[in-house]
């Protein structure tokens, strides 16, 4: 069963779900739907917008995406300058995090055979760089945010320079 179903929760309670067999719920209509394999597909609108915005924040910060090492030096001390300051001094960390996506989707999608897509699999839909003859996918966001939560600094040449070795292979 979806987390934050938006079915009609009235519409739940007339249908009663037979769980005497195994203990658990039917599954959800709406998560039968979800593919088990990413559907790639171009970027909407709204999705351009975001890249734009994004873009432009890097420009801003001087930050240019084909430098591995200085989007790396960068992160490292946008994280150090955010646990250091207090709370109210802080900038949103869902602004660093977005930004530094961007930086990375924008070099693999610079130098490998990726392109920013729309990607929809079992756990949603997320702006994505993917490879077009494969269901090879990258999750900017989520690379750069799971690393946030932890405090990691040093990691984004490596991890984003394998990724392109790994395509570079194709």
């Amino acid at each position: 069963m979806a987390w934050f179903s938006r079915r009609d929760k009235q519409s739940d309670s007339a249908e009663p779900r037979d769980t005497s067999r195994s203990g658990v719920a039917q599954a959800d209509p709406e998560d039968v739907e979800l593919p088990l394999r990413p559907l790639i597909e171009r970027p909407g609108d709204e999705e351009w917008a975001r890249l734009g915005r994004g873009r432009a924040a890097l420009e801003k910060a001087g930050l240019d995406p084909n430098d591995l090492e200085a989007l790396g030096a960068a992160y490292d001390h946008a994280l150090t300058a955010w646990q250091a300051a207090g709370k109210g001094e802080r900038e949103d960390e869902r602004e660093i995090v977005e930004r530094f996506a961007i930086g990375i989707g924008e070099h693999l999608h610079r130098s490998t055979d990726l392109t920013w897509s729309r990607v929809t699999d079992a756990f949603g839909t997320d702006l994505a760089v993917a490879g077009g003859k494969d269901d090879f996918v990258v999750v900017p966001s989520n690379l750069v945010a799971a690393r946030w939560m932890n405090a990691e600094t040093g990691w984004i040449p490596g991890v984003v320079g394998h990724l392109v070795r790994v395509r570079a292979d194709r």
